[in-house]
């Protein structure tokens, strides 16, 4: 169970679990599309290969070609029961395993000012059991029969998800059911799982360096209640909480119209769409929640605040700029010129920063995949003795350059071929697919999008990076955010 944030952003999108990857597994390559089935027995090489004629070959080339694109496009099945719940199906025989995953349209930009943190203090309630598990067999179920779980909240969407052995089908889809139906919200619960949040508020926020970077630049940078706060919520806000609240978030976010379900491995679709029936469908619907308020005015000015903090060591500085919501067209550029700018020792802000001009220790471009207005984040861990007002001075310098010149092929290349590897990361597991598949339902109503948003980074030119360089990247539109030792801060 966990909450996730954004303090360097991670590319595409955060896929709550860890993966273990395994090299006995199926690795997939988009556009250059072949597999390798790790452990398959290696043909003995021919010496006198037979002779097949140029049209056989032709022809057998593209049967395999076909076959080859085929191995990496999602194929699922959508379904809708009758009070609202969304039905995501895809089969997939090629291991004998599955997974599910309960994507619920709820996250911290629909909580209310004063009750901070409360969608995912009530995610960690839903691992409490419920009307027909009980407390913490949840788990024991899972891990019983060889399975594993985990649920994680971020600011625009909560999920819950198991991979367990084929034979065990109906497990899945019935403890999930059985938590959407009647989760258990006594007090005894609230109290303690309210304590656990907190006490993950003191290890990922309030004693940790730079822990309060992030929420000093979102409530900096954005002017909107929604993200203006982060997803642990404040201490305060978790005091206040009371059951009631539970209750009452429970009846209007965790309700079948709220939500989508997405299956992934091996299965037959009509067997589990007839489980998905039994066990989801006389769920009552409920009144659907309105949608926030997420617009966010123009940025009139540049934003700074410098802040002390007691864990940190070096200091650090954070720029952001706010760009449009993910999934459109200069999000996906913007995306791209994070790499361009960042990724690997080859990258722009490495090479200057890091490498030639030695003034820092890490350097990080990227953008925030929201269903809002998102930030583009740029975040330098200086060297001890580096000039904080050089080091942002030669960091305009490089934005000006990559607004006013084209950025070089072998760039755009590079970063294109890492999202190609990214992709075959992502779609290996059936959980990271079942985890996109709600994802991208959740996020856009549009869950195809598994299979077609490598497109969407294909398209991307390098007039459209200096384009979107020149139209978000500007003084009036960025916050500041510096991070400085407190022992260090003290001697100034």
């Amino acid at each position: 169970m966990s909450e996730e944030t954004n303090f360097t952003v991670t590319r595409w999108v955060c896929l709550s679990a860890p993966l273990s990857l395994t090299l006995a597994w199926v690795v997939f390559i988009v556009l250059g599309a072949f597999e390798i089935h790790a452990g398959q027995a290696k043909a003995p090489e021919q010496r006198n290969p037979p002779v097949i004629s140029s049209q056989a070959a032709k022809a057998d080339q593209t049967g395999q070609s076909a076959q080859q694109k085929k191995t990496y496009e999602i194929d699922f099945k959508e379904f809708k029961l009758k009070n609202g719940l969304r039905v995501l199906l895809a089969e997939d025989h090629s291991a004998p395993t599955y997974s599910i995953c309960v994507t619920y349209n709820v996250g911290s930009r629909d909580e209310r000012p004063g009750r901070t943190g409360f969608a995912h203090l009530f995610e960690h309630m839903l691992f409490q059991g419920s009307e027909n598990v009980g407390k913490g067999e949840h788990f024991i179920l899972i891990q019983n029969n060889g399975g594993s779980a985990n649920g994680t909240t971020n600011i625009d969407r909560t999920n819950y998800f198991e991979t367990l052995p084929a034979n065990q089908l109906e497990l899945g889809i019935f403890l999930e059911a059985d938590r959407m139906r009647a989760p258990a919200i006594t007090q005894a619960n609230f109290d303690n799982q309210r304590l656990t949040v907190q006490e993950e508020r003191r290890q990922s926020y309030d004693n940790r360096p730079y822990g309060k970077t992030y929420e000093t630049m979102i409530d900096l940078a954005y002017d909107n209640f929604a993200y203006k706060h982060s997803t642990i919520g404040s201490m305060d806000d978790l005091n206040a909480a009371t059951i009631e609240d539970a209750e009452a978030f429970f009846r209007s976010y965790y309700a079948p119209n709220n939500a989508v379900v997405t299956l992934v491995g091996d299965f037959k679709t009509d067997v589990a769409l007839a489980l998905i029936k039994q066990y989801f469908e006389d769920i009552p619907a409920q009144t659907s929640p309105g949608a926030p308020d997420m617009t966010e005015p123009e940025q009139k000015g540049e934003r700074r605040k410098v802040i002390e903090d007691s864990f940190a060591r070096t200091p650090r500085l954070d720029i952001v700029y706010k760009i449009p919501p993910g999934n459109t067209p200069d999000w996906y550029a913007l995306d791209v010129l994070g790499g361009v700018l960042s990724n690997g020792v080859s990258s722009r802000l490495y090479q200057k920063f890091v490498k030639e001009k030695e003034m820092a220790l890490s350097v990080e471009a990227d953008a925030n995949e929201h269903r809002g207005p998102s930030l583009f984040w740029f975040s330098v861990m200086a060297r001890p003795s580096t000039d904080l007002g050089e080091l942002e001075k030669l960091l305009y310098d490089e934005i000006a350059r990559v607004q006013n010149e084209p950025v070089a092929d072998w760039e755009l290349k590079k970063v294109q071929m890492q999202l190609r590897r990214q992709r075959a990361q992502q779609i290996y597991s059936s959980r990271s697919r079942a985890n996109a598949l709600g994802h991208f339902a959740v996020y856009y109503d549009h869950p195809e999008l598994i299979n077609s948003i490598w497109r969407q980074y294909e398209r991307v030119t390098k007039t459209d990076l200096q384009r979107v360089a020149r139209a978000y990247f500007k003084d009036t539109n960025r916050s500041v955010v510096t991070t400085l030792p407190k022992s260090a801060s003290g001697d100034r």
